[in-house]
């Protein structure tokens, strides 16, 4: 009788592709959601939970992206600067229009990931988020993904 057996990864054998996502009136959870998997490999038919085997994924047009509803005005990122009374607090619609607009499309992913696992830190270091339509990773040959196609609802014009 032959046994099946179960295909695990060793970091050395994993092959990392590079991807590029055009964040473009993309919703945050989805576009969140979908980096969150290409990070994590679970893409792949050979997904080992414990290696690393997601591939690189740079995301250009971050500060384009769209929230459903009202989270826009209602949605709020609180944080502690570790003085008394130091809780601070912003609304997306803050963030996305401040300095930084790739934070909030960075914190969703995070928070997608696995909780403070060393694993989860090594595999958000495999994202890159820009602002603008320029990155700087055409060395590696990225392919691009149309994360509009994928589907209707994966894309908000208003």
């Amino acid at each position: 009788m032959l046994k099946a057996t179960t295909a695990s990864l060793k970091p050395a054998e994993v092959e990392k592709k590079w991807i590029v996502i055009d964040a473009k009136d993309a919703v945050v959870g989805r576009l969140a959601s979908f980096i969150a998997m290409r990070l994590r490999g679970k893409h792949r038919p050979d997904y080992t939970p414990h290696v690393d085997c997601g591939d690189f994924v740079v995301v250009v047009n971050a500060d384009k992206v769209k929230f459903t509803g009202k989270k826009l005005s209602d949605k709020i990122f609180y944080w502690h600067t570790g003085h008394p009374g130091g809780v601070k607090q912003r609304t997306a619609g803050q963030i996305l229009e401040g300095k930084y607009p790739e934070r909030v499309l960075e914190k969703a992913v995070e928070r997608m990931l696995p909780k403070e696992s060393p694993l989860a830190r090594k595999q958000m270091t495999h994202l890159r988020i820009y602002t603008g339509e320029e990155h700087p990773h055409a060395a590696q040959n990225p392919e691009t993904i149309a994360f509009a196609e994928l589907n209707a609802k994966n894309v908000r014009s208003a």
